[in-house]
């Protein structure tokens, strides 16, 4: 798309740094520079109003990534492309049937209800959950990494959706503040939600999770 478009040598490209680095490796391979903005912490996408913070003379194109099956708030993106004749391109993840769509939006709304002490998604408009991302409050990493563990030990699957945000890697290093990126890398956790899984399943999450609250502290 981004070659189709004309974007090319000399040219800027302003993606998110929270995952997916292959859209970073896309713009480097049309022959221009990805330049990192900060996300919005409820959605994980690109936050409209930091993007045009990072617009410069050279900047020709805006990739928004759709991040957990949670859908970008599009309209101030769209709206900055048009206040500053930018080309904004949307990268999507894969559909997931209705079916089973319908089935992971009741398993997380179940753990929305029954989790304590953790930071549940937003619903949003059109969630489908392809992750069911969490946030562990405390002091960051440390806290988050601690929590994924003890929660594996107890026999839940769980995973660290994003290890190193795209500034941080040594291809595309940037001395950029992002600092609701580095949040996000610090403290976010996927738990299942496969439409697969069984009552049993989901109540063995809850009991997991909730079982660790003297891991939830928040920091002073």
């Amino acid at each position: 798309m981004l070659r189709a478009a004309g974007v090319g040598v000399g040219d800027e490209v302003v993606v998110p740094a929270f995952g997916n680095v292959e859209v970073a490796e896309a713009v480097s391979q049309v022959g221009a520079s990805p330049v990192f903005a900060d996300i919005d912490p409820t959605t994980y996408c690109l936050d409209g109003s930091v993007v045009e913070a990072a617009l410069t003379p050279r900047t020709a194109a805006v990739v928004v990534v759709h991040r957990f099956g949670r859908p970008a708030d599009m309209r101030p993106l769209h709206e900055v492309g048009q206040r500053q004749g930018l080309l904004v391109l949307e990268h999507g993840e894969s559909e997931t049937p209705y079916d089973e769509t319908a089935r992971r939006r009741q398993r997380a709304a179940y753990l929305d209800g029954k989790l304590r002490g953790l930071r549940t998604p937003d619903w949003g408009d059109g969630h489908t959950y392809q992750q069911y991302v969490v946030r562990v409050p405390g002091n960051g990493r440390p806290d988050r990494d601690a929590f994924a563990r003890a929660v594996r030990a107890r026999g839940v699957e769980c995973r660290v959706p994003v290890r190193t945000p795209v500034h941080r890697m040594p291809e595309f290093r940037q001395c950029v503040s992002l600092p609701e990126t580095e949040r996000a890398v610090d403290e976010t956790l996927a738990l299942p939600v496969e439409a697969a899984l069984t009552k049993r399943d989901m109540q063995r999450i809850v009991s997991a999770c909730n079982s660790l609250g003297g891991l939830l502290q928040p920091a002073y």
